[in-house]
Parts: structure tokens; sequence; C-alpha cells
């Protein structure tokens, strides 16, 4: 069957499928993973969401549309972060949707413990885990 004959995917199937692929991970482990050195917590959010709800300390920012040049650790343009393909990321959106899709990118660059965080930057808040205030 060829990628034509398949039949157009809705996006909560696709996100329903790309989260059966990895376990998501909630605030409060997401935030002991960050704090132990376990994790690597990256913040796709846009800059006006940043500079309206603030930062997560310590966490390393990087547009979605970035992220996977930033991530792969084979990429001309990637970050020091990005030591090999063993690095566990949490990604982080502002509600945990774009994280989600985020999360499967970087396993197709083979980041096998990419996952994202559930609720994304409201459920960290929400969790009462700490904010940076935005700058400015």
């Amino acid at each position: 069957m060829s990628a034509a004959d398949e039949q157009p995917v809705g996006i909560d199937d696709l996100l329903e499928r790309v989260r059966a692929g990895y376990r998501r991970i909630e605030a409060e482990q997401a935030h002991e993973a960050a704090r132990t050195g376990e994790a690597l917590l990256v913040d796709i959010r846009y800059a006006a969401l940043r500079e309206r709800d603030g930062l997560i300390p310590g966490a390393l920012v990087i547009e979605r549309n970035e992220l996977e040049w930033r991530l792969d650790p084979q990429g001309s343009h990637r970050v020091p972060e990005a030591t090999g393909h063993d690095l566990r990321v949490v990604v982080i959106c502002n509600e945990g949707y774009a994280s989600s899709l985020a999360a499967a990118s970087l396993h197709q660059l083979g980041l096998g413990r990419a996952t994202d965080l559930v609720g994304g930057f409201q459920a960290w808040r929400a969790a009462g885990l700490p904010v940076e205030p935005p700058e400015g």
C-alpha cells in the first residue's frame, strides 16, 4: 500500500499513536529527574508564552522549529547538551500537545529516551514547581 492509498489521520488519533510509543512524564517526576541530573528539560514554547508565564529554572529553551537540529547528537548545529542518543530529554510545551509530536520526532532521530511533560508548562506551574518570572 502506498502513502497515497492511506487514509488521513486526525490529530487526536495521531497523538494517541505517538504517545503509545513512549511513557510520558508528570511534572513532579520531571522536576526530580532534572534536579538529579537524570534528564534534560527542554522548553519549546514560543517567546510570547515564555514572556507571559515565565521559565522553568534550568530548562534549555529551544523553540520547536529548531528542536531536531539542536538535539541531534550527530548534527552540526547541536547544542553542547546533545551528548548522545541515550540522553533523556523531557520536552515541554504549553499544555502537552505539541511536545508529544516533538518527542516522537526526537525518537525518529534515535533519541529513544525522549518523552514529554503531561500537561506541559501549565501542569508544572499548577503543581507549584519553581518558575522564574519573565525577564523584562
